[in-house]
């Protein structure tokens, strides 16, 4: 009964190895950049426009967690991390539709529940290879430049992260049972996490529209304040856990109702 899982889990470990190691070198690279720009933070921040200020999180830059928070999780793991896990996810389905490969798994004892449950459940992996090979190497390179960050805090960013994830790999799911063309669905599924992640920054230039970024999930992601002010939101991270289940829910009813 966990054959697909088993299947799934096997493909997924080196592409979830090769994007940790490009993941971790991006971060290692943001890091050997903060002793240079500690000294300058705030005229750095003066320098910046809103937009920008709004669309980073920057927050304390003169402090290791503030420049965690503002420069290294918004790209490495809210941007990036989430195109990711939706690129993966939004090839499931699709892909082996392409291929017929679902044909063939299809005509085994297995209902279409199954299926999408265990592939879903597949993205263990890339959810354990990130959040140990990054902050892994957050901390050691903390640590070479002479600099101390809360580990405490650095853990649970990770650990209020992976709901995110979660939701946007839920995004990519939905769209993979919906278009038969994995390079459709895939290409769907990274705009609209991309443009997902831009409302919500750019909603909260102005009070009229911030009730848009609402809608986003991002917004209930917030890194720097996790980092700076270690302010823990389990409530936020229960919402995206829903929204999760809603989309796995939603992929389930249109994926048994529609033609293969």
């Amino acid at each position: 009964m966990t054959a697909i899982l088993r299947n799934e889990s096997r493909q997924l470990q080196r592409g979830s190895l090769i994007v940790g190691g490009l993941l971790a070198m991006l971060s290692a690279f943001f890091l050997s950049v903060f002793p240079a720009i500690k000294d300058d933070a705030e005229l750095i921040i003066e320098a910046y426009p809103d937009v920008m200020i709004e669309l980073m999180g920057i927050e304390e830059l003169h402090t290791i967690e503030g420049f965690a928070g503002g420069y290294i999780y918004p790209f490495v793991w809210v941007l990036f991390g989430g195109i990711y896990f939706s690129y993966l996810s939004s090839g499931m389905i699709a892909g082996d539709i392409q291929s017929r490969k679902l044909d063939l798994t299809l005509s085994n004892p297995v209902s279409r529940e199954s299926v999408l449950a265990q592939k879903i459940a597949s993205l263990w992996v890339p959810v354990v290879v990130l959040n140990i090979g990054v902050p892994l190497i957050i901390y050691t390179g903390s640590t070479l430049i002479e600099e101390t960050i809360n580990p405490v805090a650095l853990a649970m960013v990770h650990l209020l992260g992976i709901p995110y994830l979660l939701v946007c790999a839920g995004i990519g799911l939905v769209l993979s049972v919906i278009v038969d063309r994995t390079k459709n669905a895939q290409g769907a599924a990274l705009v609209l996490v991309f443009v997902l992640w831009l409302i919500d920054s750019v909603s909260n230039l102005d009070p009229e529209y911030e009730w848009v970024g609402y809608l986003t999930p991002s917004r209930y992601y917030d890194e720097t304040a996790v980092l700076v002010n270690e302010e823990y939101a389990f409530f936020d991270a229960a919402v995206l856990l829903m929204a999760f289940v809603l989309f796995v829910l939603v992929a389930v009813g249109i994926f048994i109702d529609r033609d293969i």
